[in-house]
């Protein structure tokens, strides 16, 4: 029975899951990835921060625990030299007493000889642990920048989707709206179209028609020209008209010509005044004339 119970708020709380991040709006689940990233990164900055203050602090205490070595290290040797001289003078207290203080100085020489161990220790894994925290936020920081330039373009795809979106919507209940009985825009679009070809194609008949008359008009008017220049320059030249027969032709060629000659006889008569014209030959008795 617990099982099934467990079973059963399993199924809901992953049901109860699934609607939420189909219903969820892409954009806040965006926003809030990204704040996420950002507050692990300001902890993990924060965190690093103490590391490397640690390490700081470390080797703070290691420079003043070397600089005291110093400063007891120089007062032991002081100590024994000072006792030294006691002896020398036969001043067997004082030379006591400095001993003493000596020996005092080389117990605190070797305790903070061992502080200065154990520092120089610490302040190595602090050093370590210092720089670790520094590649470490230096990888978070890139990886943040990363998250941030993938923010800007799933934000860029999310806006296109949902201007797509609105679109498909858009040209959806566009064509809903059109039903059998209305007439839809391709339809419409067709019997524009076939309307307006058969006015052009009226118009371009009866252009053509008007247009041949016109030619058929122009070209027999440039036709009549043409024979009449051309019966023009045939008389000029002393030719029939064109289409007379050949006979004709030369009948009126030799009648032309006697004319041509009588005018010239006429002409010389004219010109030698006294002069009698010619008269013709009698014929013999018996014979006519042709």
């Amino acid at each position: 029975m617990p099982n099934l119970i467990t079973r059963w708020g399993r199924y809901w709380s992953a049901r109860l899951n699934s609607r939420f991040n189909e219903r969820a709006d892409p954009k806040i689940q965006l926003e809030q990835a990204i704040g996420e990233a950002q507050q692990q990164h300001r902890r993990l900055t924060e965190q690093a921060a103490n590391v490397i203050a640690n390490q700081k602090q470390a080797e703070m205490r290691l420079n003043r625990s070397m600089e005291e070595l110093g400063k007891i290290n120089n007062s032991a040797r002081q100590a024994v030299l000072m006792a030294d001289e006691a002896t020398k003078k036969g001043d067997a207290t004082r030379a006591a007493e400095l001993t003493q203080a000596a020996q005092a100085f080389a117990n605190r020489l070797v305790a903070t000889e061992r502080e200065v161990d154990s520092l120089k220790t610490l302040s190595l894994q602090s050093a370590q642990a210092a720089d670790q925290a520094k590649q470490a936020v230096v990888q978070n920081s890139a990886a943040l920048q990363t998250k941030l330039t993938e923010r800007q373009k799933l934000m860029s795809q999310l806006d296109q989707a949902k201007m797509q979106e609105q679109m498909n919507t858009a040209m959806t209940s566009l064509s809903a709206s059109v039903g059998q009985d209305v007439p839809t825009l391709d339809e419409v679009r067709d019997k524009i179209e076939a309307r307006y070809a058969r006015a052009l194609g009226a118009s371009e008949l009866g252009t053509q028609s008007v247009e041949s008359r016109m030619l058929e008009v122009e070209q027999a008017q440039i036709n009549s020209e043409a024979q009449n220049r051309l019966d023009q320059i045939r008389e000029q030249l002393g030719l029939p008209p064109a289409g007379e027969p050949a006979g004709l032709e030369s009948g009126t060629s030799a009648a032309l010509g006697t004319g041509a000659a009588a005018a010239e006889k006429d002409d010389a008569g004219a010109a030698a005044p006294g002069t009698k014209p010619e008269t013709p030959a009698q014929a013999p008795p018996g014979e006519s004339s042709p």
